[in-house]
């Protein structure tokens, strides 16, 4: 790995210059057959840079001396052994260094290690299996470096979900734009059903996959849930839908992935208490959401601007009596019904149990 990567922070192309110098002194100095002068070492990378920008690039005596020094030092992660011999000539006094064989830090490490630990949640994609190859090595190389190496991220994940084994089909399909054949049986429906979908995205949420397309351009765009669909076929006679999907835009004014059609977004407010100010202050229900007023208690109000859905419902029920919608007067009936019925489910009576 070549630390120099990480660790320089000129502009890019002076950057990709430098590591080109480098690279060539590198080379350059571990040919111990010949002696280096430092005009030798500056016609080398010159030449190593009109090959990469096909144009003449002159290279000061200044900027390879300072290269020099940069490699001898820990700056860039090198600590090369770099020794003038005879008062002119450059060598390695090392002479099996290189810096591409530089070992890794304790903190390189540590950072590998929470990467291909992150890269191996996607193992899904065929998109990641060209790359699994590489991870397996990599992840040797770390292990083989510093055992007993316990990751200290965890993703939520649930692999036993439903579905997802057609993410990487799925997956494809967009990328190829192949029309779909698809099985589906949704909750609401007793029936399963088929019919073509053109898929745009795949989008994640609350741990669960979705499929956002459309299944005939005169209708609007619908998603799927990957853990409802019963089987995937092709049809390769029907044209795919070009239609410019931003997904930014599409999905601005909601949460989750619910997009009621033609409701337009509305102005949100709601009182959080105490307890839970902090947590909705540090993440946000939504991006547009603003803090208007702190209250002596330290409860909160906020507003936030966006399309009501039942995501939304869900995420706001969840915080139970620590907040209250305040406007608009629908939403606010609407929580208060739903509250209303879940109340009388612990009324004596309604105890399912008991009238079991």
């Amino acid at each position: 790995m070549r630390l120099c990567e990480q660790k320089h922070t000129q502009p890019m192309s002076q950057n990709k210059n430098a590591l080109i110098r480098y690279k060539t002194i590198d080379k350059c100095l571990q040919n111990k057959y010949r002696q280096w002068t430092l005009e030798d070492l500056i016609e080398c990378c010159s030449e190593a840079l009109f090959e990469y920008e096909g144009r003449e690039n002159p290279i000061s005596k200044r900027t390879i001396q300072m290269d020099i020094q940069l490699m001898r030092s820990e700056k860039l992660g090198y600590n090369a052994p770099i020794v003038v011999y005879d008062k002119k000539y450059y060598k390695y006094e090392d002479e099996d260094f290189s810096i591409t064989d530089i070992p890794l830090t304790e903190t390189d490490m540590n950072v590998l290690t929470e990467t291909v630990s992150m890269l191996k949640q996607f193992k899904d994609f065929s998109l990641f299996n060209d790359v699994s190859d590489i991870l397996q090595r990599l992840e040797d190389k770390i292990y083989a470096e510093k055992s007993h190496t316990k990751p200290v991220i965890y993703l939520d994940k649930n692999e036993n979900l439903k579905g997802l084994h057609y993410l990487d089909e799925i997956y494809q399909a967009i990328i190829k734009k192949m029309v779909l054949i698809i099985t589906y049986k949704s909750f609401k429906s007793r029936e399963e059903t088929k019919f073509h979908f053109h898929p745009f995205i795949l989008k994640e949420f609350n741990n669960r996959w979705f499929l956002v397309g459309k299944k005939k351009a005169s209708q609007p765009i619908t998603n799927l849930a990957l853990d409802r669909i019963i089987s995937i076929d092709y049809d390769f006679n029907l044209p795919y839908i070009e239609e410019v999907f931003d997904a930014d835009t599409y999905y601005k004014n909601v949460i989750g992935v619910t997009v009621n059609s033609g409701l337009q977004p509305r102005r949100i407010e709601l009182w959080i208490d105490a307890v839970n100010a902090p947590y909705v202050l540090t993440k946000p229900l939504h991006p547009s959401q603003r803090l208007i007023k702190e209250n002596e208690d330290h409860s909160i109000i906020v507003h936030i601007f966006l399309s009501p859905n039942y995501e939304m419902e869900r995420i706001l029920l969840g915080f139970g009596d620590g907040i209250e919608v305040l406007r608009p007067d629908y939403l606010r009936n609407r929580m208060r019904k739903i509250l209303e019925k879940a109340i009388s489910r612990y009324n004596p009576e309604n105890n399912t149990e008991l009238n079991l």
